[in-house]
């Protein structure tokens, strides 16, 4: 495969969710010209979910998949360069950085804004992913409020689960969670948290057998590991808090990440171990992952991004 350049570029923004078309925004306003490729799933994890009630701005809400085309639509106007692509292999020991897109082509960036975001884990159930949107969630933060005052699952045994199970209890009459083994690997205290609530139901050695309802979440089967017992629970809501996969495979061989694959950045800033490439959004932020904030550090990664280039004499 021939690694020829077939263009130059000031930004090359990888990645669409809310942290890339603010980055595009940003970046185009500066007369960066940047060019954004959009990836798998243009307009991030934002697109496979439902009602958006939590960013600033939407007084009645907004569904994800609109939303997303506000910003694409925003960023296209401001003169974001805005394609469908893949990036598919990097090369950052080079200046300009060079990037593959679709295996066919390369491009050349002064500078680079990563923000390919994390995919939520899911368990691989068929009613999973035909009601994800539909009472299955896999943010309770996000989705929670729509379950206020109804009976919820929730699955996991980490301290996300442990945390979000108790954001659950806040708003839910009873929230019932399921744990594989006899144990939680979350921390100690946020186990205590959990066990000391009285509406979290923990049901342990336990598996999902099935998500039950036909249009949307009517409740749970459940299987106990030991005694392979099964027990239908009736809840209106299913969240998945089993953790999420960074999507930075393609950068492994130049920059840092922790053990799970975020990439680290600097302290209050969106720089890589790498001068000129940056991280925004929740390839870089396993704490949030909300929209406001990977927006924010969009935001961040195009200010940033424009400072270097004018330090280095590039802009």
């Amino acid at each position: 495969m021939s690694n020829q350049v077939s263009e130059k570029v000031h930004v090359l923004i990888i990645g669409s969710g809310p942290a890339g078309y603010t980055a595009a925004i940003y970046a185009a306003r500066a007369n960066m010209k940047p060019l954004l490729y959009q990836g798998l799933q243009p307009g991030g994890q934002l697109t496979i979910t439902t009602e958006v009630e939590n960013y600033p701005g939407y007084a009645d809400g907004v569904q994800g998949p609109e939303m997303m085309v506000h910003f694409e639509k925003q960023a296209a106007r401001m003169g974001a360069d805005i394609r469908y692509g893949l990036a598919t292999k990097v090369d950052f020991s080079v200046r300009p950085f060079k990037v593959e897109i679709d295996e066919e082509k390369w491009i050349e960036a002064d500078s680079i804004i990563i923000s390919t975001g994390a995919s939520a884990k899911w368990l691989g159930l068929e009613s999973e992913q035909r009601l994800n949107g539909f009472g299955v969630s896999a943010c309770a933060v996000c989705d929670g409020f729509f379950f206020r005052g109804k009976e919820v699952a929730i699955v996991g045994a980490g301290d996300t689960a442990a945390e979000e199970a108790l954001y659950l209890s806040k708003l839910c009459t009873t929230v019932h969670m399921v744990v594989r083994r006899d144990q939680m690997r979350a921390s100690k205290v946020m186990q205590d948290r959990v066990l000391n609530t009285p509406n979290i139901k923990v049901y342990w050695n336990s598996v999902t057998d099935e998500i039950l309802g036909a249009n949307k979440v009517d409740g749970v089967r459940l299987m106990n590991t030991v005694t392979q017992e099964k027990t239908e629970i009736p809840v209106s809501g299913f969240f998945v808090a089993i953790g999420h996969e960074p999507n930075s495979g393609i950068f492994k061989d130049f920059i840092e990440m922790d053990e799970t694959g975020y990439i680290q950045t600097i302290p209050g800033t969106t720089k890589t171990n790498v001068p000129g490439v940056f991280a925004a959004g929740d390839v870089q932020d396993k704490n949030y992952r909300q929209a406001v904030t990977a927006a924010g550090s969009g935001c961040m990664a195009a200010l940033d991004a424009e400072r270097y280039l004018t330090a280095n004499g590039l802009a």
